[in-house]
């Protein structure tokens, strides 16, 4: 009978110490240690607007993964200890995503441009996107052909005043004629809409858009060469949120291991037909 007793209790013991050991985590779909605070345990999730456009989301359906923010996002998370099945979308205005308070998301990526005043409501990530400049024509324009740097030298050019896009029109493209300067890029865009100029500059995220939702016709023709400097676009969360240093140092991971390289020529040059111009 003593036997059978101490058979028992070891058998108790150990289910006892079983039920208390760590579990292989790794072994399993869990996408994280539980480390991390985010709004749903075990969930992360992520904002964009909606409609989202291409080359950002592809068919206004981030889950996939297509589209160049898409993708970041799908890589942070997974930066982050979230897997694809452990990642959930939600849709916020580009207004909701930038106001102050509290938010519906972990962290959205929008096209939300990183500056002084925003930084003093909401966190944001270190940039994974820095604008660069990109000429646009219409169908049955002059530049429409145009393929190379030389081709638009003796083009008539326009651009916004004060902006990066009117420097790098002004030293990168170098026309023949000074480039044409106009208050804002609706007057930039109705210059070329009426013929005034045969092709403009703008930031791409800008060029992308506008040859998709605003200008009947409206042609991509390439990014600049070297014309970096613009707006840096950065993940937001909400202010003080315990997330941002690690979704930072997911961004710095992805930038130094050449992932953010790798995507933007995947969806942003190649996918958008946005090329370099040489």
């Amino acid at each position: 009978m003593r036997l059978a007793r101490w058979t028992t209790l070891a058998a108790v013991v150990a289910l006892a110490l079983a039920a208390c050991a760590p579990t292989d985590e790794s072994s399993g779909d869990a996408p994280s240690d539980g480390s991390l605070a985010t709004l749903t345990d075990g969930i992360l999730t992520v904002a964009t607007s909606d409609p989202a456009y291409e080359p950002w989301v592809l068919d206004n359906d981030p889950s996939t993964g297509k589209g160049f923010e898409s993708a970041v996002a799908y890589a942070v998370a997974e930066q982050l200890g979230f897997d694809k099945d452990h990642v959930t979308w939600v849709s916020d205005s580009f207004d909701q995503i930038i106001a102050p308070g509290a938010k519906d998301f972990d962290f959205a990526l929008n096209q939300v441009s990183i500056s002084d005043e925003r930084k003093a409501s909401l966190d944001f990530s270190s940039p994974y996107y820095q604008t660069a400049q990109a000429v646009v024509t219409l169908t049955g324009s002059a530049a429409e052909s145009a393929t190379t740097l030389a081709a638009l030298k003796p083009l008539r050019i326009g651009a916004m005043v004060g902006t990066t896009s009117l420097t790098s029109a002004q030293e990168t493209i170098a026309p023949a004629t000074p480039v044409q300067v106009f208050n804002d890029n609706d007057q930039v865009k109705q210059a070329l809409t009426s013929g005034l100029v045969d092709a403009i500059v703008v930031d791409l995220p800008t060029a992308l858009y506008i040859t998709a939702a605003e200008l009947d016709g409206g042609i991509v023709l390439g990014q600049l060469p070297d014309s970096a400097g613009g707006d840096e676009f950065g993940i937001v969360l909400d202010k003080d949120n315990p997330l941002t240093s690690s979704v930072s140092a997911a961004v710095d991971a992805l930038r130094e291991n050449g992932t953010l390289a790798d995507l933007e020529t995947e969806w942003l040059t190649d996918a958008a037909g946005a090329p370099v111009l040489k």
